[in-house]
């Protein structure tokens, strides 16, 4: 297996007796709107039995040529290019398509969005881009995947990028990585499911299949099962939906699912063929020949069940390792299925039998869920601090067990996830209690509850995420404004605080420091009391913590952005980097000074402030900012020892910064805020594996010196800081060692270990044992009634899917429905 190239797509081509179409689309990848030196091209030849090997070969010999002695169908003939690729990124595109020229680029710019998006599913149209081949994806309950909207006209609607079960196998992208921990396509389907078996299995992992509108491409529809008979294709279904849900299903689920499956397989099958059934009842007397013609059709049905039957040992060993190594959950799943009261046959002797299944068990039922609503008061986009990166995680984590979905109350621009988010402007309390009616569970930070009657209210369990002390925060962030402003904010953060910790059935701290401040003011509440503690003497059940968390994936440096490229910044310069906001609570001027007493020793040492102006809109421009540019500018150090950022920098885009640093740092004064704060952009450090040097006084300072993860200095002390300084930029010795604790005590803090107290609470969520002594709230979750099914005929079914159609489609899918339905009768 050649050796991964990063950056490089690797298309794979497979050819059976259709070189011509094969060609073409080798010649559409040749216009790409993609650099030629990463893309790699391998096309296997799957035994076509003509001469299309040595017309590949002349007509295109810069392509990969993989020529097969047996035909392995597309599952294996995949498999088989993937492992002559050299691409960070394995792509797929049936020989009778192509590609549009953005095809690759926006594919690669949606996986580079998130470490989490594992595969990316192209939109496909037809050859003259008129109507749909896939614009997503769904599954029947009895493990049929399908592509909604295939061969109508293309949606007038607008087309977003979304999370889906799977990806069409002519047009889509699989991060190598993930490929190859998933094995690649399963080879015993040969065609047909293999990409939806493929789809589930990776969502099962935790990986995101993202749907991305602007990877087009358009694909011609040959009819490549009709000369082998629609029955073999029939079999080929219906064993592989088989495979695929036996596999992927939980125990639960399918428990109930098999059953019915085999026996809609069996009713499939009869209806096909047009038999009765109750021939063979003696009182309804009839032939007693011993054989009988019977459709193909039915007979296909029959074989794939006992061709399951068949492979039951494999089956069961893939679905052994499937369920042991799955961290999604059924539930969550399901949001992906779509549609899964779709009977895919219309026989009126089918269809009845298909209700009286899914009436008898229950597997139109979503599994049980719950329902996560996470709050947070900053914006949700490109531009994220602190608070909406903490939420996002939260919602990110919570969203595999859970769904999950994500409120900003200062506005939200277009981003995909796998959790649904939406906005909500302070003090809409009517919106707000939409959101609040469907949850189970509420987390949320800030000024939430104080700012919606329905969150003041609610009999929902309630999470309070306090780990921003905010009423201690006020006693920095007031002090200029006078003295009755100041009591005023500080006196309001308070109130805020204590009917947050009066009503909340559970909260989140940052710190051991902050849990131990909490209880102290729980204690003056009345929380903490004999209901509460009795069955949890350490209260972990009340209060615990969660601080900040740092990805698993460690920065990847994507592009230049300082060192040669801001001027007076040089490649091979000494770079501090101050990560994240410059707040009036900080230190900033003894750093700069530092910093101008150090650039006099060594003229190559640079510092850059990456956060200047808040990407919250209400936020302003603190007046530190202004003063520190004056005393860099005073100092002499402006713009050649000191550099400022203009704004702030993308949440994806810090990892560019953050690999260009030689150290991290962050000062401050001594005062009891920062005694409780937790200082996020030391994450940040540890992140991108930086020694740092910070201000005693504070969480971060006690494990930076607890574990020489760097130098912690006095607050205010200028020539200590420029002795530190020195020592994390130009001490080798030192640096090494601190880069290697770094490595260990950043595992501490990765969002899925940070997170657990959360994610272990959601998942058995309950009401604070005093609330529910004091009859505040009820004991339980709300009870959800089952919906009811209505029958998949008649003319209730017809005036449900006319809405159906006419609001995803327009006027012109509809038209083509009733011609369809006109032409059957």
């Amino acid at each position: 297996m050649p050796t991964t190239r990063p950056g490089v797509v690797s298309v794979v081509l497979v050819n059976f007796r259709g070189t011509d179409d094969t060609l073409t689309a080798i010649e559409h990848l040749g216009r790409l709107d993609w650099p030629a030196d990463r893309l790699e091209i391998v096309v296997v030849e799957n035994a076509s039995g003509d001469d299309s090997a040595e017309r590949i070969r002349r007509a295109a010999p810069h392509v990969v040529l993989i020529e097969s002695k047996e035909n392995l169908g597309f599952a294996g003939g995949c498999n088989l290019g993937v492992r002559s690729a050299a691409g960070e990124y394995v792509a797929f595109l049936n020989n009778d398509a192509k590609p549009d020229t953005a095809w690759v680029a926006a594919a690669v710019s949606r996986f580079e969005s998130s470490p989490r998006v594992g595969a990316v599913a192209s939109r496909v149209l037809d050859w003259d881009g008129t109507k749909v081949d896939y614009i997503g994806s769904a599954m029947t309950w009895f493990g049929q995947g399908y592509k909604p909207l295939t061969a109508q006209p293309v949606p007038s609607t607008p087309d977003v990028a979304k999370d889906v079960l799977f990806g069409t196998g002519s047009a889509m992208f699989v991060r190598r990585s993930v490929y190859e921990q998933l094995g690649g396509f399963d080879e015993r389907y040969f065609m047909f499911f293999e990409d939806v078996d493929l789809g589930w299995r990776l969502n099962l992992l935790g990986h995101r299949f993202v749907y991305e509108p602007a990877s087009l491409a358009y694909h011609k529809h040959h009819a490549s099962m009709s000369s082998f008979g629609s029955f073999k294709e029939s079999y080929l279904l219906e064993r592989n939906a088989l495979y695929t849900q036996y596999k992927n299903l939980g125990d639960e689920a399918l428990a109930v699912a098999l059953p019915a499956t085999l026996a809609l397989t069996v009713r499939r099958g009869v209806a096909k063929g047009g038999l009765d059934s109750t021939e063979y009842d003696l009182r309804k007397g009839g032939s007693n020949d011993p054989t009988a013609e019977i459709s193909k059709e039915t007979v296909a049905t029959v074989y794939a069940i006992d061709q399951f039957v068949e492979n039951l040992p494999g089956l069961t060993a893939d679905r052994e390792r499937i369920q042991s190594t799955r961290v999604v959950a059924d539930g969550r799943i399901w949001s992906l299925f779509g549609e899964t009261d779709a009977p895919s046959y219309t026989d009126e002797h089918y269809l009845e039998g298909y209700d009286k299944l899914a009436t008898a068990f229950p597997v139109t039922e979503r599994p049980s869920v719950t329902r996560v609503l996470i709050i947070t008061g900053d914006p949700i986009g490109a531009k994220m601090a602190g608070p909406a990166i903490r939420a996002w995680s939260m919602a990110e984590a919570l969203s595999q067990d859970n769904e999950v979905t994500l409120v900003s109350l200062a506005g939200v621009e277009p981003v995909s996830a796998p959790f649904g988010i939406t906005h909500v402007r302070p003090g809409d309390d009517r919106e707000m209690r939409k959101h609040e009616r469907e949850a189970d569970v509420i987390v949320f930070q800030g000024l939430a509850m104080a700012l919606f009657d329905s969150l003041r209210t609610t009999d929902r369990i309630i999470v309070a995420d306090v780990y921003d002390p905010m009423h201690l925060e006020q006693l920095e962030q007031g002090k200029e404004l006078g003295r009755e402003q100041w009591d005023k904010q500080v006196l309001d953060a308070t109130d805020v605080l204590n009917e947050q910790l009066e009503r909340g059935d559970f909260f989140l701290c940052a710190s051991e420091r902050q849990r131990h401040f909490y209880l102290g003011q729980l204690a003056a509440l009345g929380r903490i009391n004999p209901a509460n503690y009795a069955d949890d003497p350490d209260l972990d059940h009340l209060i615990d913590v969660v601080p900040f968390g740092l990805s698993e994936n460690p920065p990847v440096h994507e592009r230049a952005v300082l060192k040669g490229v801001l001027p007076g910044i040089g490649e091979a310069d000494k770079l501090l980097l101050w990560s994240g906001g410059l707040y009036n609570w900080f230190d900033p001027k003894s750093l700069i000074s530092a910093v101008a007493r150090l650039s006099e020793r060594h003229d190559d040492v640079r510092l850059f402030f990456q956060g200047t102006k808040h990407p919250h809109p209400g936020v302003p421009e603190m007046g530190i900012v202004a003063e520190s540019r004056q005393l860099a500018r005073d100092l002499g150090v402006l713009d050649s020892a000191v550099f400022f950022n203009s704004s702030w920098v993308d949440y994806a885009d810090r990892q560019n910064y953050l690999t260009e640093a030689d150290a991290g740092v962050s000062t401050h004064f001594s005062h009891v805020e920062t005694t409780f704060s937790f200082r996020t952009r030391i994450l940040d450090y540890l992140w991108a594996g930086l020694p740092m040097v910070v201000t005693e006084g504070d969480h971060f300072a006690q494990l930076v010196e607890e574990e020489k993860l760097g130098v912690v200095v006095p607050s205010g002390d200028v020539e200590a800081l420029a002795d530190a300084l020195e020592t994390v930029l130009y001490d080798e010795k030192f640096i090494r060692a601190a880069r290697r604790n770094i490595a260990r005590v950043r595992q501490r803090y990765f969002w899925g270990a940070v997170l657990r107290p959360l994610i272990d609470f959601v998942a058995a969520p309950a009401h604070a044992a005093d609330l529910v002594a004091r009859g505040v709230v009820g004991t339980g979750k709300p009870v959800r009634r089952p919906t009811t099914r209505r029958k998949k005929h008649g003319l209730r079914h017809d005036v449900g899917l006319f809405f159906h159609y006419m609001s995803n489609g327009g006027p012109a899918v509809v038209a083509k429905k009733v011609r369809s339905r006109l032409k059957r009768r």
